[in-house]
C-alpha cells in the first residue's frame, strides 16, 4: 500500500497542481521561489476499551498522523502514523529527513527541539516556528523595525538557560520577530523564531500564516474522506486505513490533474463517489462537469405548460 502511494505521489508531484490555486496561503508564498513545507499533526480518536495499544489518557485512546505537506502542490511529502502519547518533537527528525538545502519548513511550536532546529540550520534548511512561552534568550542586536506598526520587535538573540548552556548550542544565534497577527478577525501578538536573517520581518509572519493551510488538508482527509470510523482495532489495521485514505486523496488529485478539474476537492469526491459503480468514463465525466454550453434559459416556457392537443382557455 505504501509503495503504491509513494509511486503515485512522485508522479503527481511532477504534474501541475489541481484546484486550490486561489487559497490565501498560496498567495502569501508567491514571492518564494523554493519549496515551502508545512509540518503538523492531527489526532484521530479511537475506542479506548478496544485499543489498549493507543492509550492516550485515562479513558481515551488516539492515534496521530504526523505530516509534512508541500504547500506549493498541496500534496503530502512525508507521513507517519503513530500513537498520540508521544510528543510531536519526537517525530520531527523523521518527518524532516527528506528536506533539501535551500528549502523552507514551517513548524508549530509543539515541534520545537533546538537540537533538531540547529541540525536543519547546518543542512542549509530555513525554518520558521513560534516561540514557546518559556523561551529564554539574550538579545545580541536589534534590527530595524518597519514603520507600518505590524512588527513590534525584530532581534537577533542567543539561547539562554539550560538549553543555551549546552556545548553544542553555545554561541548559536536565532532571529526573534514579535508582531501583530490577525487570527479569527482579531489582532493578537505572536512571537516567531527563525534561522533566516535575510527575509523581511513581514515575510516571516506570512510564512507562518501559510502553515495554517495544512489544517485544510487534514479537514479534506478526515471529513471529506471520512477518516473517523475505523474498521479494525489493531495498530496495523489503523495504519492501513490511514494509508488507504491518503492513497485515495492522491488518486483523486491525479484524476483532477488529468481532467483539468476546476472545482473544489469536496465536489470532486462527491462526483466520483456518485459515479463509482456506474459504467461511465470517469475522466470524461469530470471533464464535462460544469462545462455544458448553451444560454441556460428557463426550460419551462409558458407555451409548454399544457398537454399536446390541448390549448389553454382564454377566459
Amino acid at each position: 500500500m505504501q509503495s503504491v502511494f509513494w509511486r503515485t505521489l512522485a508522479h503527481l508531484h511532477r504534474c501541475e497542481p489541481a484546484f486550490g490555486g486561489k487559497r490565501k496561503g498560496r498567495r502569501l508564498l508567491h514571492r518564494f521561489k523554493v519549496k515551502v513545507h508545512a509540518v503538523d499533526s492531527t489526532v484521530m480518536e479511537l475506542v479506548a476499551n478496544c485499543m489498549d495499544w493507543a492509550q492516550h489518557r485515562r479513558r481515551k485512546a488516539a492515534a496521530k498522523l504526523h505530516l509534512r505537506l508541500d504547500t506549493g502542490s498541496f500534496l503530502p511529502a512525508c507521513a507517519i502514523v503513530d500513537t498520540a502519547g508521544k510528543h510531536d518533537n519526537k517525530r520531527a527528525h523523521e518527518v524532516c529527513a527528506g528536506l533539501q538545502s535551500g528549502e523552507v519548513v514551517l513548524f508549530d511550536k509543539a515541534y520545537v527541539d533546538f537540537d533538531h532546529l540547529q541540525a536543519l540550520d547546518v543542512r542549509g534548511v530555513s525554518w520558521v516556528t513560534r516561540a514557546k512561552d518559556n523561551f529564554q534568550y539574550t538579545v545580541v542586536r536589534r534590527l530595524t523595525v518597519p514603520a507600518s506598526g505590524r512588527i513590534r520587535k525584530d532581534e537577533i538573540v542567543r539561547l539562554k538557560g539550560p538549553k543555551g548552556r549546552t556545548k553544542k548550542l553555545q554561541g548559536w544565534t536565532l532571529r526573534r520577530v514579535e508582531a501583530w497577527v490577525e487570527v479569527d478577525g482579531k489582532e493578537r501578538v505572536m512571537v516567531f523564531i527563525t534561522n533566516n536573517e535575510e527575509w523581511a520581518a513581514g515575510s516571516v509572519c506570512d510564512l507562518y500564516k501559510a502553515r495554517w493551510e495544512i489544517g485544510v488538508f487534514f479537514k479534506q482527509v478526515k471529513q471529506t474522506l471520512r477518516l473517523s470510523g475505523f474498521l479494525g482495532y489493531s495498530a496495523n489495521a489503523i495504519r492501513w486505513q490511514v494509508w488507504t485514505a491518503l492513497l485515495v486523496y492522491v488518486l483523486l488529485r491525479f484524476a483532477a490533474h488529468l481532467s483539468q478539474w476546476a472545482h473544489s476537492f469536496t465536489r470532486l469526491f462527491a462526483v466520483v463517489r456518485a459515479a463509482l459503480w456506474e459504467r461511465l468514463d470517469a475522466l470524461g465525466l469530470l471533464r464535462s462537469y460544469g462545462t455544458a454550453g448553451g444560454s441556460f434559459k428557463l426550460l419551462g416556457a409558458a407555451q409548454q405548460a399544457w398537454l399536446p392537443g390541448f390549448r389553454p382557455s382564454l377566459t
